[in-house]
């Protein structure tokens, strides 16, 4: 069964894609595990935890972690992949970790070559390349992500469109007080931990380019969450799950108090792969890791009609978000569409 267009009124004129690396289904709409919030091998501080994102009430605890997402997103949009209902979202890739699944959100195909995090130049047209190739939105598309493997994912040179990865300075002909402030911190006083910046760098750099420049689609790729898990840190992942949820509320915030943006904009959230499913393999994700493949995908703006969380039997991939994305816009989008290059 493929996603049914979630526009039943008219499109947005402006979007907004958050990505929340390997963030489990489990999570989102179960809340905290009592097995992994318990567990102190996993969660250290357990009482503290507990008093932040604890209830015996399943609904409880998804509120207490993202409080944002279930009062609004949850109301005002669509949230498919709740398993326990048997709606199921998966990667179609065989792979089951992140760049397979990047590749396969933003370009729709699910590409055998595409078979590890390498920084490898995607040879695969993605959507946001598609946009920006069109009149209307050239010049008009960015995209900020915490994790720097996105230039190659995005094949940055061939796009056209600015990919922020990374500790990678943000770079115009002019910057902002704001933009300026990133870059400081950046290089002065942040100590680097690899090939993830912090997503609060990632969001204020996107923040401010987005009160500079306007743009009509913007992406920002969020990554501390799965190295979090990766460390078998629970506790960690748990925070930086409200992290994101606070994250959501400030952009959405900023996006219903501008000119141009309120009520013109829609959001769409989802991650690129899910994690094992039991306490033993929670933190790991891969073709032989059981539940790595399972996804979520939320959506939400003024033409999109708001089923909530969607309760019924229904089997999605993540290859047809690329198609949505366009569509939140009012283009279209097929895997393998051939863009002429700007210039």
């Amino acid at each position: 069964m493929s996603l049914p267009s979630p526009i039943k009124v008219r499109p947005a004129q402006n979007l907004i894609i958050v990505t929340i690396d390997g963030f489990r289904w489990q999570e989102l709409f179960n809340g905290a595990s009592d097995e992994l919030i318990s567990n102190e091998k996993y969660t250290s501080d357990t009482e503290t935890m507990k008093t932040l994102y604890w209830s015996g009430e399943k609904e409880q605890r998804r509120r207490q972690l993202m409080p944002f997402f279930w009062s609004v997103i949850a109301k005002k949009g669509q949230v498919y992949g709740n398993r326990d209902y048997r709606n199921k979202v998966n990667v179609a890739n065989l792979y089951a970790f992140s760049y397979p699944g990047y590749n396969e959100i933003f370009t729709g195909t699910t590409d055998l070559m595409v078979s590890s995090n390498k920084k490898r130049l995607n040879d695969n047209v993605n959507v946001l390349e598609y946009l920006n190739s069109k009149d209307e939105f050239a010049g008009r598309v960015a995209a900020f992500t915490s994790w720097d493997v996105f230039p190659f994912i995005f094949n940055e040179q061939r796009s056209g469109f600015p990919v922020n990865s990374g500790y990678e300075k943000v770079q115009d002909g002019y910057l902002s007080a704001g933009q300026q402030l990133v870059n400081e911190v950046q290089e002065g006083s942040v100590v680097h931990k690899g090939g993830t910046r912090y997503d609060q760098l990632t969001f204020l750099a996107a923040r401010e380019y987005l009160e500079e420049h306007r743009p009509r689609v913007l992406m920002i790729g969020l990554g501390e969450g799965d190295e979090f898990a990766h460390a078998g840190r629970y506790d960690m992942y748990l925070q930086q799950a409200n992290k994101a949820d606070r994250l959501l509320a400030e952009i959405w915030h900023w996006v219903q108090s501008t000119p141009g943006y309120k009520d013109n904009t829609s959001i769409i959230i989802t991650t690129d792969h899910g994690r094992g499913k039991n306490d033993a393999k929670w933190s790991s994700h891969h073709l032989f890791v059981k539940g790595s493949s399972q996804t979520w995908l939320a959506i939400m703006g003024p033409g999109v009609e708001p089923l909530g969380e969607v309760k019924e039997d229904q089997q999605l991939y993540l290859k047809e978000v690329a198609g949505v994305i366009a569509g939140l816009v009012g283009e279209e989008f097929e895997p393998g569409t051939k863009v002429t290059a700007r210039r």
